[in-house]
């Protein structure tokens, strides 16, 4: 039987974008699959945009291996796929003597994970390290390898790659049947029917009920919410490690950590929910983000706060990624219950599953693979030199529309003509920040939509802040009298 495509992907977010650039390495037609209408809309954008060092999974997991072989990783992928990426360290704070024997048990366990660098620092070293931290930390793991990265610059950054070497990506496809039929499977996606001898299940917090379409092994996947804060680049320089606690039931807690665009951030909470797309915020989980992220660090600036935000985590109940055949789905692929540290982890959860799949077709490499990408230059990082060398040739860079972050018209118009481009307000937002500074948007708003509807060539009563129905102009006002 003729399939339209040899592997779907189902879930636009890291894991699967990385699983798709993968693919691409083998002579695959491969396609992409998004219920929304970009990448990185669901748990990938709203994170701690953190790469884990490794040490706080359990030996032997697939959690454990993943993320110190994608932790590895990190630095040549950031370097190949030109998106910020930054070795800034980790700190996990002891508050008292009692609690040495888990600090130290803590090392061990990534020491045995692999981790590199792992060593305790006393008192007097930690203070040296991070002046601004708590009175009553007496010591700390400090894990070298860990650093921070922009979750929205990497998905975006590997789907493109994937795309520019043959990975189809349709958006606005919801899965909601998938079929077993000769030699594989049928997916039917919002009124769209797609045939393929692969599927790959990287759903996120959905891939429980994509498992279920076609296997009856038992998965279950909890939404697990975490609320953050975001504070103004004036409070960006306040730490320069992230800062953790000792893990407990609900993971690695609160931290504090600057971020590569240099904001400070502060969070998560954990809170099981039913809800799947329940990403609200509530003052009092809020309240708690900033009670809790004092025991870590002294004088937070929280007057600094610019705005909050809530992901979801995928949690699954065996507490590990399912990655890997379905025993009674062949052909078919999980990448389930990729939570903490599923960041960190996607380079390699990417390999390994892509090697997986291409076993199963026996598929050979493809000897025209560019690993290589292009990001967007942010005009006004760059030499005045070259700015000026840039704006002369396209004065739309000379053309600020987003004050707080200094990005100009020209970046804008790149986000939405390039590949994948931006087909929505969220989408110009994650791919330069338009938006994303201290005014949240207060100022540009009314002018990137213009150039989003000149761009697109649609009226600009149809530009929406993600998806269809998310309109900003609903009509003109009428006024009575």
């Amino acid at each position: 039987m003729k399939f339209d495509y040899d592997v779907v992907i189902i879930g636009g977010g890291v894991t699967g974008c990385a699983i798709a650039r993968e693919l691409a390495r083998y002579r695959l037609r491969a396609a992409l699959l998004e219920r929304c209408e970009d990448v990185c809309s669901g748990t990938s954008k709203a994170n701690s945009a953190i790469v884990h060092a490794g040490f706080d999974a359990m030996p032997g997991s697939m959690k454990a291996r993943m993320n110190v072989l994608g932790s590895r990783r990190m630095p040549a992928l950031s370097e190949e796929l030109d998106i910020p990426f930054r070795q800034n360290g980790a700190l996990v704070l002891c508050f008292s003597p009692e609690d040495r024997p888990r600090l130290e048990a803590l090392r061990a366990r990534g020491v045995e994970n692999g981790v590199e660098g792992l060593r305790i620092l006393e008192r007097d070293a930690l203070v040296a390290m991070e002046p601004i931290v708590s009175d009553d930390a007496v010591a700390a793991l400090y894990a070298p390898t860990s650093g921070i990265v922009c979750p929205f610059e990497l998905t975006l950054a590997l789907a493109e790659n994937a795309a520019a070497n043959g990975v189809d990506f349709h958006f606005n496809r919801r899965v909601s049947a998938i079929a077993p039929i000769e030699g594989g499977y049928r997916v039917e996606a919002a009124g769209h029917s797609f045939t393929c001898a692969c599927v790959v299940n990287a759903a996120g917090v959905y891939a429980d009920a994509v498992h279920r379409m076609v296997s009856h092994t038992p998965m279950r996947i909890t939404p697990r919410r975490g609320e953050y804060m975001l504070l103004d680049k004036d409070a960006g320089g306040h730490v320069s490690a992230t800062i953790f606690q000792l893990p407990g039931k609900y993971g690695k807690g609160v931290l504090v950590t600057p971020t590569v665009h240099g904001n400070l951030l502060i969070g998560p909470t954990a809170t099981d929910i039913a809800d799947k797309d329940g990403t609200d915020t509530t003052a009092e989980a809020l309240a708690d983000v900033a009670t809790r992220s004092a025991m870590s660090v002294k004088n937070l600036p929280y007057n600094k706060v610019i705005t909050a935000f809530s992901g979801l985590r995928a949690r699954e109940d065996g507490d590990d990624f399912i990655l890997g055949e379905a025993p009674d789905a062949p052909g078919f692929f999980n990448a389930a219950g990729i939570e903490s540290p599923g960041l960190s982890s996607a380079p390699a959860i990417g390999e390994y599953l892509a090697e997986r799949v291409a076993g199963y077709l026996n598929a050979e490499i493809n000897p025209s693979f560019n690993p290589r990408r292009s990001g967007i230059p942010h005009i006004a990082s760059l030499p005045l030199a070259e700015r000026r060398a840039r704006i002369a040739e396209n004065p739309l860079y000379g053309r600020i529309v987003c004050r707080c972050e200094q990005i100009s018209e020209g970046e804008i118009v790149d986000a939405i003509r390039r590949p994948l481009g931006a087909v929505s307000m969220d989408g110009v937002k994650r791919r330069v920040r338009a938006g994303m500074g201290r005014c949240q948007a207060g100022f540009c708003t009314p002018r990137v939509m213009e150039i989003l509807a000149r761009e697109r060539g649609i009226f600009i009563e149809a530009v929406c802040k993600n998806v269809e129905g998310s309109e900003l102009i609903l009509g003109p006002m009428e006024v009575e009298g």
